[in-house]
């Protein structure tokens, strides 16, 4: 153990273990030789973010420095791996083990790697596509990159939690944060039980017995979700305008006069006409899905209700609801969070207008679809980066605790 750990790899050639030991030197020397400079060129970019002004590129630096990070966790736990594989090598030797031939260890080492072999590719790709982009976002929200510090021209500094303190002290970030923030979780509650409900009740009445023709409803109630997300809101994005809409042109001029109502031009008609869109565009999934929970109740189950003379309400609370969402609580979780960060419906509607007075936000914008703006818009990519970061930490509690709460995840026999 202690050859392993003055370099990697002279253990297992001590015990005898050529294969391991050979790789394992292998990759140190690569390292040494490679990689050494290369990290600490990457950990000198991260600490001082250049040092010369329209020379050293901050952001580049900043990758440069996150991936260093990811190179030292990876060499450090192929290190700690190499360490504990000579130590465990050793005690069995002590025991009265013998090391296998090559032929053996390599056949060994095949068959015992084989699962790492495969996930391998997969690992390496979700360091680059997820690791790498949520830590270089972390530590963007801990500099004053923006509009004003963008670099080659400008240096981007460190500013520590100043982004975080601002957000909730500068009236400006604090109101348009705390109206944004508020809205989104009113849109997430609201337009995600609401989609849920209308799915429910209507494959209730569908899959009631007295119902005829129930492939062809079926079928009808499903097609709004055969046709693509983004068609059907530019659509309703038409319908809706104040002044050549058909909502307002054909219904609620005729039936109740006047200039109709402002649906894009007022706050609250357009949040209102988001949620609804939104309901639209949910619930043939969710009915779809509560059909065939419903058609996996048992009929033994009402047949006993009946003879003990429970009412419908009694039956559907009894023992449609606990069933349905037995079943389907971890997919009806992953609606609110899928809601939360719904971009889509929030910016092909209206781009999250109405503006509103005194914010740099719009009235139907969500934390989503003002990341956005503040990235692509205003280039205001550090505060950008710590509402991501604050999106990400409520996303996560609430599923987690959620995921833990669901009865989906105990055993059946509890229901």
């Amino acid at each position: 153990m202690m050859l392993s750990v003055v370099f990697a790899g002279l253990g297992q050639l001590y015990n005898r273990s050529y294969l391991k030991g050979i790789i394992f030197i292998v990759i140190e020397v690569a390292f040494l030789v490679t990689l050494l400079e290369s990290i600490n060129f990457g950990l000198w970019g991260l600490r001082t973010l250049g040092t010369i002004p329209g020379t050293d590129h901050s952001i580049r630096l900043l990758v440069f420095g996150v991936l260093s990070l990811i190179g030292i966790v990876l060499i450090g736990s192929l290190y700690v791996f190499n360490v504990i594989d000579a130590k465990k090598q050793a005690t069995k030797i002590k025991e009265g083990w013998k090391p296998r031939k090559f032929k053996e260890a390599v056949k060994h080492f095949y068959d015992y790697a084989f699962p790492y072999l495969m996930t391998g590719p997969g690992l390496v790709l979700m360091t680059f596509v997820v690791i790498f982009p949520l830590l270089f976002s972390v530590l963007l929200a801990f500099t004053n990159y923006n509009l004003y510090n963008s670099p080659p021209r400008n240096l981007v500094d460190w500013v520590g939690f100043d982004n975080f303190t601002n957000l909730v002290t500068v009236p400006i970030w604090q109101d348009t944060f705390l109206s944004v923030f508020s809205w989104t979780v009113v849109w997430t509650v609201v337009a995600t039980t609401l989609q849920i409900a209308v799915g429910l009740f209507l494959a209730v009445i569908v899959n009631d017995p007295r119902i005829k023709f129930k492939k062809l409803i079926r079928t009808i109630l499903i097609l709004p979700w055969a046709v693509p997300a983004f068609v059907t809101i530019l659509i309703f994005s038409a319908m809706f305008n104040d002044h050549f809409g058909a909502i307002n042109r054909d219904i609620i001029i005729p039936l109740f006069g006047g200039d109709g109502i402002p649906w894009l031009s007022d706050p609250f008609y357009a949040r209102t006409a988001i949620i609804l869109i939104q309901t639209w565009l949910g619930f043939p999934f969710l009915f779809a899905l509560f059909t065939g929970v419903l058609q996996s109740i048992s009929s033994d189950w009402y047949e006993a209700a009946d003879v003990d003379g429970a009412t419908r309400f009694q039956k559907f609370r009894n023992i449609t609801m606990p069933h349905v969402l037995f079943a389907t609580a971890p997919l009806l979780i992953m609606q609110y969070a899928q809601n939360f960060n719904n971009f889509n419906v929030i910016y092909l509607f209206n781009e999250g207008g109405p503006p509103v007075r005194n914010q740099n936000a719009g009235g139907t914008d969500i934390l989503i679809s003002w990341v956005y703006k503040l990235t692509f818009d205003t280039n205001n990519y550090s505060m950008a980066a710590v509402i991501s970061i604050i999106m990400g930490v409520i996303i996560s509690a609430f599923a987690f605790y959620q995921f833990r709460k669901t009865r989906s995840f105990k055993e059946e026999g509890e229901i």
